[in-house]
């Protein structure tokens, strides 16, 4: 059975008050019943419950983070420059998973709410932000990460994607190839139409140049080797000469079958990625990539969030960061 305040106010002779006291505002109470209590809790176990004390206080001091795969490194690397940076101001992070589905996105924020997080960190699915909204219409501050929010009444840290796509392909048509296929999904992914966006621009500023869509069902590692099965399986005047992934675990799966099909890269076909994950530069062969600022994200999210509740009404924010060209083997021959 759970020890409560009064068995601690019992073993310690003081009141229930002094016990609060001890626990919140120590300073109001004299050090030799200070360390009494302190001994009471030690000696039965005590454990306060702030849950309920955060409830009654209307607020506690949890940051939900929802991230559309937890899986993907990206993702654990703004999750993690999260943590550090909300430690400095005593908040904790409670990360979430929406495996980009809506259904599951909506429970999680019922979650959040029903927890009374002193704020929300989310990277939406899809374009419908009608819950999200709600919850800020509500009070709860919410800060979108990976995702432009202007327009919205949300601030918001994302990277120019549209720039990335131009950089990926400038870069391919830079070191000479022209038949270049953009593998990428599910489309309905802001992230993925808007590199797939720039990744056209690019190819319309450079004659000759032609750009064929292989779209998946998810940015995994599964489904880029699946896409990379589909592109080995077309005849030799149909192969392209460049890949552009639409992220890193996309590109390392295409890796993996082209290896197995005995398509050298780059010498065959020149292959980038997008986020310059740990995993890029360790590849059989180091892959390009657009490099997005992971850390830089993650720690902007939660400053923009404590700027919400700080500064009340004040107009939101959006911080858009350039994305970077990292080249490594894979497109350098």
């Amino acid at each position: 059975m759970a020890v409560g305040i009064r068995e601690v106010a019992a073993a310690a002779a003081v009141s229930v008050g002094t016990v609060s006291n001890v626990l919140n505002a120590p300073e109001r109470v004299a050090p030799a019943t200070v360390a009494r209590v302190h001994a009471a809790i030690a000696k039965l176990g005590f454990v306060r419950n702030d849950a309920a004390r955060q409830l009654r206080a209307g607020q506690s001091r949890c940051v939900g983070l929802l991230v559309l795969d937890v899986g993907n490194p990206f993702f654990t690397d703004v999750a993690r420059a999260a943590e550090r940076r909300a430690a400095q101001g005593n908040l904790v992070v409670l990360l979430g998973t929406s495996d980009d589905d809506p259904q599951r996105e909506r429970a999680y924020l019922d979650v959040f709410e029903e927890q009374r997080v002193f704020g929300l960190l989310i990277s939406p699915v899809g374009e419908d932000l009608d819950r999200v909204l709600a919850l800020h219409a509500r009070g709860v501050p919410v800060v979108l990460v990976d995702r432009d929010g202007a327009g919205t009444p949300l601030s918001s840290v994302a990277v120019d994607d549209v720039a990335g796509g131009r950089l990926a392909v400038g870069h391919l048509c830079e070191r000479g190839r022209t038949r270049i296929a953009f593998v990428g999904g599910p489309m309905g992914l802001r992230q993925v139409s808007d590199r797939l966006a720039g990744a056209r621009t690019a190819v319309a500023h450079a004659p000759g140049v032609t750009l064929d869509v292989v779209a998946t069902d998810e940015p995994s590692v599964l489904a880029g080797r699946a896409a990379g099965e589909q592109l080995c399986g077309r005849s030799a005047a149909r192969l392209p000469d460049a890949v552009f992934c639409a992220n890193d675990l996309l590109a390392i799966g295409m890796l993996q079958a082209l290896s197995r099909h005995g398509v050298r890269v780059p010498e065959d076909i020149a292959l980038i990625g997008y986020d310059d994950i740990d995993f890029a530069r360790s590849a059989s062969v180091p892959l390009s990539s657009i490099r997005q600022p992971s850390a830089d994200i993650g720690a902007t999210a939660i400053e923009l969030l404590l700027e919400a509740v700080e500064g009340g009404a004040r107009e939101p924010r959006h911080v858009v960061f350039g994305p970077r060209l990292v080249a490594r083997a894979s497109t350098l021959t």
